[in-house]
């Protein structure tokens, strides 16, 4: 398969297609002046993924209030595959990206970001002392509300990786970086609100309120960000410089599909892998004595900040081969059978060090070579089809994050 994926990716250095894009970087343009676009392509990718961090890091807020659901994996569902419904609606219609613009479809996101993330605490105010057909429906209306979120995610994600697919790479690099960044943000800031408030139901509320209410600002804040990005000169100018360039045609989503599909199958496996045991294997079925319910919010901060530490590596140094990149998407397979040790293993294999261990590298991985699988793909086909490249593989870690969430009920088995 190496000769395929290292054929795949050999282009005749004289096609003019490829000359163009070869050239785009090194054409004059203005200065990203104190670093402000990849700040605010930082800080929409931090958006992107903030509604679901915090979500799952909720896990004892949730647990407390539905004690007989499987939370987190009913979200994971819930939420990946609404995302994947909507990627899909936005590549088959052909004329979406031209109806609708960058910065409607970004801030209609967000504002259902706001409105799906004030749910769960509206609900927690409104009905209290409820009863178990009232607790049933509230749970209901939580997990359509984590539905309404997913779509929201689709069509913010599709839009930022799509966008940033035909920019110069470190604007990827900040993307995925931010994403990485919401999970560490939520991580720590639902530890220091749990921490700081009574360990009883009241301050348990409390503590959730707070933080779901502090994400929300944060997502108010990449509204005002996204409208601010395309005013910037630098942003002008690569866009001048992309419609130079541009197809006048489509490019069909099956030819650029073949093209890409080996690290299109990469970063499927990264997140079959990652989201079948991150959240709800480290949530629902790793136990300690020691930590008890402080236990799955470490596991989760753990996984985030490893996850932000491979995301941000690639800004140091990037893996130059896509075909080594997809073979070692393809090596996390072994986390399968190390994860299933520390289940129903040896008394050593169920110890907190090494499960701890496990998480940083389930993370480190899934955010390195997510990072440099979504840089390089875009920039392996002609400039004219790196967007549509960049949205397959945010469709093919779609329906990644769909396949782990849902063999995340197997280990319930």
């Amino acid at each position: 398969m190496s000769c395929s994926i290292h054929k795949a990716y050999t282009r005749n250095p004289k096609d003019p297609k490829m000359e163009s894009f070869k050239n785009y970087p090194n054409q004059t343009k203005p200065k990203d002046t104190y670093k402000i676009a990849y700040i605010i392509h930082f800080l929409l990718g931090a958006g992107n993924l903030l509604p679901w961090n915090a979500l799952i890091t909720a896990i004892d807020y949730f647990g407390y209030l539905y004690p007989d659901k499987h939370v987190e994996k009913v979200f994971s569902v819930a939420y990946m595959s609404s995302s994947l419904l909507v990627l899909i609606v936005m590549i088959s219609w052909n004329n979406f990206s031209k109806l609708v613009t960058f910065q409607v479809r970004m801030n209609i996101g967000f504002a259902m970001f706001v409105v799906s993330l004030m749910v769960t605490p509206t609900i927690d105010w409104a009905w209290q002392g409820v009863s178990k057909e009232q607790s049933d429906a509230a749970f209901c209306v939580v997990v359509a509300s984590v539905w309404i979120c997913g779509l929201a995610d689709g069509l913010i994600g599709g839009s930022l990786i799509g966008s940033a697919g035909k920019l110069p790479k470190e604007y990827m690099q900040a993307v995925f970086a931010g994403t990485a960044s919401s999970g560490i943000l939520v991580s720590f800031l639902r530890i220091i609100t749990k921490a700081s408030l009574p360990h009883n139901p009241q301050g348990l509320k409390k503590s959730a309120h707070l933080y779901f209410l502090v994400s929300t600002l944060i997502l108010l804040l990449c509204m005002v960000c996204c409208s601010l990005l395309y005013k910037l000169p630098v942003m002008e100018h690569h866009y001048k410089v992309l419609q130079h360039n541009s197809s006048p045609s489509r490019p069909k989503f099956w030819d650029v599909a073949r093209m890409i599909r080996w690290p299109a199958l990469g970063i499927f496996i990264i997140y079959t892998v990652t989201l079948s045991i991150f959240p709800g294997f480290l949530a629902e079925n790793i136990k300690s004595e020691l930590l008890k319910d402080w236990y799955p919010i470490m596991l989760i901060a753990t996984y985030n900040m490893a996850d932000f530490a491979g995301k941000s590596f690639t800004a140091i140094y990037v893996l130059e081969s896509i075909a080594k990149a997809t073979w070692g998407c393809m090596g996390r397979l072994l986390l399968y059978p190390l994860f299933t040790a520390c289940l129903h293993g040896p008394i050593w294999l169920k110890n907190e060090v090494f499960v701890v261990f496990l998480t940083i590298v389930l993370g480190f991985t899934n955010g390195y070579l997510t990072s440099v699988i979504m840089i390089l793909t875009p920039k392996s086909v002609p400039p004219s089809e790196a967007e549509m490249a960049a949205v397959v593989m945010a469709l093919f870690l779609g329906l990644g994050l769909v396949s782990g969430s849902v063999l995340g009920w197997f280990w319930i088995i």
